[in-house]
C-alpha cells in the first residue's frame, strides 16, 4: 500500500522499519494510552519477524510519514465478512493535534472502502481519550458499545473502552 495525500504518506511498513517501530513500542509515554505504560519490551528483530508475517489479506502494519519522515504507524486487519479493524499511533508528539491524525485516518478508510472493497470499518479506544474520540465520530465512526473495567494496564489498574464502527455511507473523508 502506498497512499499520499499532500504532505502525507501511508505505506506498508518494512523489516527497515523495524528498529523505529521497537523505539515507539517500547517508549511507554507513547504507549500508555493502548495500555503499557512500561512499553512493550520488544526488539527490533521481534518486530521484523512480525512485520515478515504481513499480508493484505490478513493483517498489514503501515508507517506514516510527514514530508518523508516516519512520525507514527497504522494497522489494518481483515475481522471477515467484510469488517476491517483499523488502529492509528502518531508517535512524534509534535504532530499531534494538528489534523494529522483526520486525514491520515481518511486516507486509509477511503483506500479501505474503496480499493479493498470492505463494507465497515471498526475500532476502539480508552474511555479516557477523549481527543481519538472527537476525531472518529468527526469522521463519522458511532459508538456501538462501552466497556466499564473490562481489561486492566501494565500497573494492573482497571480500564475501559468504547467499540466504535462506520459503513461507507457515513464516512467523511477529510482527505479530498
Amino acid at each position: 500500500m502506498l497512499i499520499r495525500y499532500k504532505n502525507l504518506t501511508i505505506r506498508n511498513a518494512t523489516k527497515d522499519d523495524a528498529a523505529i517501530l521497537s523505539n515507539w513500542w517500547n517508549d511507554g509515554k507513547i504507549m500508555a494510552h493502548a495500555g503499557f505504560p512500561k512499553g512493550l519490551g520488544t526488539t527490533p528483530n521481534e518486530v521484523e519477524l512480525q512485520l515478515l508475517q504481513d499480508s493484505d489479506d490478513v493483517r498489514r502494519s503501515l508507517m506514516i510519514e510527514s514530508d518523508n519522515i516516519p512520525i507514527g504507524e497504522m494497522s489494518y486487519r481483515n475481522k471477515g465478512n467484510g469488517t476491517a479493524e483499523i488502529g492509528i499511533k502518531i508517535c512524534d508528539f509534535s504532530k499531534q493535534e494538528i489534523g494529522y491524525g483526520k486525514r491520515l485516518l481518511s486516507m486509509l478508510i477511503n483506500f479501505l472502502f474503496e480499493e479493498i472493497g470492505y463494507s465497515k470499518i471498526i475500532l476502539d479506544t480508552n474511555l479516557n481519550n477523549r481527543r481519538a474520540q472527537h476525531v472518529y465520530e468527526e469522521l463519522g465512526f458511532k459508538k456501538v458499545k462501552i466497556n466499564i473495567d473490562s481489561w486492566r494496564n501494565q500497573l494492573g489498574e482497571l480500564q475501559s473502552s468504547i467499540d466504535y464502527e462506520m459503513n461507507n455511507n457515513d464516512f467523511i473523508n477529510f482527505a479530498k
